[in-house]
């Protein structure tokens, strides 16, 4: 019985990448041997243990063997038989199919530590083509490592795309495309993911809402950069500069699929597309399982990111209706993640990254206004019950214009 640290930390080891979690390969090991030295089973498909001190993952070696379309269609076979070079060979990449031994001694038999080296993403074999998942995996990968100069292999995204062609990402389930989705979000360069699932093909099957929008022009004066699509991918780096919360970034990703309704006499124009904007996300979230908090503030932003564009226009009345249907009365948080992906949609155009945009400021001192009206001085002034409210909200717009006026 050997055990051996693979996969990601061994990677992430090599590449000088901070690492959080270390996984282990257990070879030469029955299930009852890993139970007798008081290990816990976690494993459902196949025998992981978490160690009984540490709690980290020990896996026993094991190879696969596909037997239905999808990722879960795979039958797995575990003993004392098998070697770790049969374990690493079923890995995706070569980067990931590194061990390492107590002593320290590196085992790669698909050369991954050259595949570091040369900043490379290349999977191990064929059988990579035998999991869907895996393409997401790549694109994740290629968010995470691209400021490292990471690129994908010319072989593997040929791989990638004769499976998309296969039909193999039909089959995955939606609740593991967010899980991906969600952790790419998570990444330092998210715009990645959605490129590298759009060469490969697979970006219209996962995200076809997305995925349309690419080819849609806009109006050149606006956005030099004309394509939506490429718009989308701007704004997505940008918004990594101002917040690492996923749900800002996935309100960014989605923030303007109603362009790619955008009627085409009406084109490069798209006027209403806040509103179109609203049943396509509803869709994708449906469609996806993309939790509550996500889609809800997906679709405020949607709905209102214009009235952020032109928040120094904007009547006092209309800065506080904003302010109060998100939720800023109550929580002045939720004002800024409404605000910060309106701000990544303004800078992520073509030559425009850099431009001055005030107008979240604009918002800012709204609510500081609104925080200084409080309701104990109404009903000392003898308000209740619904006039209570109105006279709240009469005096929060005042102060709001009030607040304008001497910041003017």
């Amino acid at each position: 019985m050997k055990t051996y640290l693979v996969g990601g930390a061994v990677r992430d080891k090599l590449l000088g990448y901070p690492h959080h979690e270390n996984d282990w390969v257990v070879v030469g090991a029955h299930p009852d041997d890993m139970l007798n030295l008081g290990y816990k089973p976690v494993g459902k498909d196949f025998p992981v243990f978490l160690h009984p001190e540490t709690r980290e993952e020990y896996a026993l070696a094991r190879t696969e063997r596909k037997t239905a379309p999808g990722y879960q269609g795979f039958s797995f076979h575990t003993g004392s038989d098998v070697t770790l070079e049969d374990d690493l060979s079923r890995r995706d990449l070569t980067i990931n199919a590194i061990a390492e031994d107590s002593d320290g001694n590196l085992v790669d038999p698909h050369n991954g530590r050259a595949d570091i080296q040369n900043r490379v993403l290349r999977h191990v074999s064929a059988a990579f083509a035998e999991d869907p998942v895996r393409i997401l995996r790549v694109a994740r990968f290629a968010a995470r490592y691209h400021h490292l100069g990471f690129t994908l292999a010319d072989e593997t995204l040929t791989l990638m795309r004769d499976m998309v062609n296969a039909g193999e990402v039909e089959h995955l389930v939606a609740e593991r495309v967010w899980k991906e989705l969600e952790r790419a979000l998570r990444e330092r360069d998210p715009q990645q993911f959605i490129e590298t699932l759009r060469n490969c093909d697979a970006l219209a099957v996962i995200m076809p809402e997305v995925d349309n929008l690419f080819g849609v022009p806009q109006r050149a004066d606006y956005h030099p950069e004309v394509d939506t699509g490429i718009h989308i991918l701007l704004s997505l780096q940008q918004i990594t500069h101002l917040s690492d919360d996923p749900r800002l970034r996935f309100a960014t990703l989605v923030h303007d699929l109603g362009k790619a309704e955008t009627p085409a006499d009406v084109l490069p124009r798209h006027i209403g597309h806040e509103h179109r904007s609203l049943s396509l996300i509803k869709q994708f979230c449906q469609r996806l399982a993309v939790p509550n908090e996500y889609r809800n503030l997906a679709l405020f932003v949607a709905e209102y990111h214009t009235h952020c564009h032109r928040a120094l226009e904007l009547k006092p009345k209309t800065l506080y209706k904003v302010i109060k249907l998100s939720g800023a009365l109550k929580n002045a948080q939720s004002l800024e993640d409404f605000l910060l992906p309106c701000e990544a949609d303004a800078r992520g155009r073509t030559g425009l990254e850099n431009q001055p945009y005030p107008q979240p400021e604009r918002f800012r001192l709204a609510l500081k206004a609104c925080q200084s009206i409080q309701a104990r001085d109404a009903q000392a002034d003898g308000f209740s019950g619904k006039q209570l409210g109105e006279e709240l909200e009469r005096r929060r717009i005042k102060a709001i214009a009030q607040a304008i006026q001497n910041d003017q």
